[in-house]
């Protein structure tokens, strides 16, 4: 039976890399490995620069989501803020994610001075990073040709271009996963325990990024050491212990100590019940994403999802396909034709070890986003972009040598020439299908510019041409038939996310809250930053963030992402987003938050500051935000992201007033429930409503019984 060439041999890192002169280890990373083609590090470097183009293109008109912007420009002004990632500098309330890609911005801020590019640097050195990294990663195993694929595929992931230009943690998380998989598969190889440990470090640092979805991957990567590692069972096991112990220190250090320090020495915990970290961890940001219901926020359910209804489909529907779905049917004929190909392989084969590692990633991805019934984001699904462009490269690779060697199968016995010639018909059913897929895809968005009509004829017409010259070639024993109709399945199948990605790339503004790729597929929720999707049936329930961008945002004035406040923007408002995001969750924020908050109210409250810690009380954090990054002062969001929080008590209100730390309160006029409510309507009795400001009012020490 032919056989794959074996992959090489470990290379003896520490000794090698000693011995390797600076000039010729320099010469390497800009040329590339003396056995490589003389193409693969210009074409490494090509997809490095395109990535850099389209992450940072235009910087001046990425809108960021103002919830984490606001929360940065606070952690540049108070090292209490930075510590536990409060929305503002005087600390009344942290957001509802740990701190780590806060900190990671906040330290550029600090830096460099706060501002767009300041804030961006972080998120597009990262995400070329990841692109890097999965090229080293997938080359080590699978050879240069699948590391390429692999690392362009990542690239023009639509949803990967459109997050990477946004201030959401996704791409930390994303790359942080990639360093623990990087580690991870040393340690395999290498049998050593430090890797192992490393990339339970990894693993812990992405999990204080956007804790419990980090993870998401940790089965794969414990059943890739555990039955790959040339190891003895016992210490396979051991190793695996010293690893999860590495694991939880790394991911719980912070939680620990915030949950230790007394309540009333720092933020309260915005997300959370009970103002603990453990309770953001289990609940709002833990199985009520899974299940759909969180102690934080209730009964959460389909109504909380902005990519569409749960269920297997979820990644293929009028929302979700255009941003992830392009390569998974792709990515699943080549990770299973990859595993039967590896089938016979030893225990500790490198190559099936790293197909295990890439499926598990994508295939636990897949399962998670799709069946999830809590709050879903499409920006989520960035997460599983790396298993989709690992098995894309590496699978694709082995299903084409299968069909090179399937299609040459000559003078070996008839039994393994059928297994041969059987295997050689999966590389053109997977191309084929794709290719079909992508055209759905294409169809969907019929008319909405010229690139994806562009796109639809080369998906179609080079998917075509692609599974033609794969069987005359197969047929005809032509191999150069057969290469050019694989280069023109690449192209057939990268035509539809490219155009999406350059969609993402230059659309002059974004939705920071919710950011999409390509054209609308039906309005989505808030408009989806121009990604489009039909708006989930019903009504989002509280505790659900808003699809639409936080006040304060877009073209028409208010504070723009990552620009200094100056307390002078043109409109400022509570926008439309927050009263819809209100509306939509069936209440009122609890009764706060109702007065409209414009740039003459801001001036007006920073002149009648009088020496208060805070600007003003506000209902829900994306208020606070708006107002935090216009007027550069601290502003307390009572309510956290819905309005649902407990974060403000009356006694609580009443001890800020007397103590002459907080003067005004945005109330609105229709009342509200639960303890809201009591605030309100003590707000309303004991202040003084300033009549210039609708909802406005100021309350000082003798108003205090």
């Amino acid at each position: 039976m032919t056989t794959l060439t074996p992959p090489p041999a470990p290379v003896q890192e520490g000794r090698d890399r000693a011995a390797t002169p600076p000039v010729s280890r320099a010469r390497g990373l800009f040329l590339g490995a003396p056995e490589d083609p003389r193409w693969a590090r210009p074409a490494l470097w090509a997809i490095l620069l395109l990535a850099t183009a389209l992450y940072a293109w235009n910087l001046s008109s990425i809108t960021g989501n103002t919830f984490y912007d606001a929360a940065v420009y606070s952690g540049t002004k108070s090292w209490k803020a930075f510590f536990f990632g409060a929305l503002d500098s005087g600390s009344f309330i942290t957001v509802d994610k740990p701190p780590f890609a806060l900190w990671v911005m906040g330290l550029s801020a600090r830096a460099f001075g706060y501002g767009t590019w300041q804030l961006m640097l972080p998120m597009v050195a990262v995400g070329v990073g990841s692109v890097g990294l999965l090229y080293r990663l997938v080359k080590r195993d699978f050879g240069v040709v699948a590391g390429t694929i692999a690392a362009l595929v990542l690239t023009l992931t639509p949803i990967t271009v459109a997050i990477n230009r946004d201030t959401n943690p996704d791409p930390i998380l994303v790359f942080l996963m990639l360093l623990g998989a990087a580690a991870l598969l040393k340690a395999v190889r290498t049998g050593r325990l430090m890797p192992l440990v490393w990339s339970a470090v990894a693993i812990g640092f992405a999990f204080n990024t956007k804790m419990m979805q980090a993870y998401v991957v940790l089965p794969a990567f414990f059943l890739v050491y555990l039955w790959a590692t040339n190891l003895s069972l016992g210490r396979r096991v051991r190793n695996l212990a010293v690893g999860t112990v590495a694991l939880v220190v790394s991911s719980a250090w912070w939680m620990v100590i915030v949950d230790l320090i007394p309540a009333s020495s720092r933020p309260y915990i915005g997300g959370s019940t009970d103002n603990t970290v453990w309770d953001l961890v289990i609940g709002y940001n833990g199985f009520g994403r899974i299940f759909g219901a969180s102690s934080s926020v209730g009964s959460a359910g389909n109504g909380a999802s902005f990519g569409g209804s749960s269920g297997l489909y979820r990644m293929f529907n009028d929302i979700m396909g255009g941003q992830i779905s392009w390569l998974i049917p792709f990515a699943a004929i080549a990770l299973v034709g990859g595993l039967v190909l590896r089938g016979r392989a030893p225990r500790t084969d490198a190559r099936r070890a790293a197909l295990m590692l890439w499926g598990g990633w994508f295939v636990l991805h897949f399962l998670t986003f799709s069946l999830a019934e809590g709050t879903f984001h499409p920006y989520y699904v960035t997460a599983m972009a790396p298993g989709i462009a690992a098995l894309a490269g590496a699978g694709g690779v082995m299903l084409y040598k299968a069909f090179r060697e399937g299609s040459a199968a000559m003078g070996v016995p008839p039994r393994e020439r059928i297994r041969a010639w059987g295997r050689g018909w999966v590389l053109p059913a997977a191309v084929a299908v794709s290719a079909v897929w992508a055209v759905v895809l294409l169809q969907r968005v019929s008319g909405s510019g010229t690139v994806y009509t562009v796109a639809e004829v080369a998906a179609g017409l080079g998917g075509a041409l692609a599974v033609t010259g794969l069987l005359v070639g197969r047929f005809m024993k032509r191999q150069k038939l057969i290469g050019f109709a694989a280069l023109a399945a690449i192209v057939a199948l990268l035509a539809g996310p490219a155009a999406y990605s350059v969609s993402a790339a230059t659309t002059a503004s974004t939705n920071g809250t919710n950011p999409t790729a390509g054209p609308s597929t039906g309005g989505g929720m808030g408009g989806m930053g121009g990604g489009g999707g039909q708006r989930p049936s019903g009504s989002a329930p509280s505790g659900s963030k808003s699809g639409t961008a936080p006040s304060g945002t877009g073209s028409s004035g208010g504070q723009s992402m990552g620009q200094p406040p100056t307390g002078t923007g043109s409109t400022g408002t509570e926008s439309s987003s927050s009263s819809s995001s209100e509306s939509q969750s069936g209440r009122t924020a609890g009764g706060m938050g109702g007065g409209q908050v414009s740039s003459a109210m801001i001036t007006y409250l920073k002149k009648h500051q009088d020496g208060a810690t805070w600007l003003v009380a506000v209902a829900t954090d994306q208020t606070a935000s708006s107002i935090i990054l216009e007027s550069g002062q601290p502003v307390i969001s009572m309510g956290g992201w819905s309005g649902s929080d407990n974060a403000m008590t009356l006694a609580k209100l009443k001890s800020l007033v007397k103590s002459g730390k907080l003067h005004y309160i945005v109330v609105s006029s229709d009342g509200g429930q639960g303890t809201n409510t009591e605030i309100a309507t003590w707000v309303k009795k004991h202040g003084t409503a300033v009549s210039a400001y609708s909802g406005l009012y100021r309350l000082d020490a003798s108003d205090v019984s």
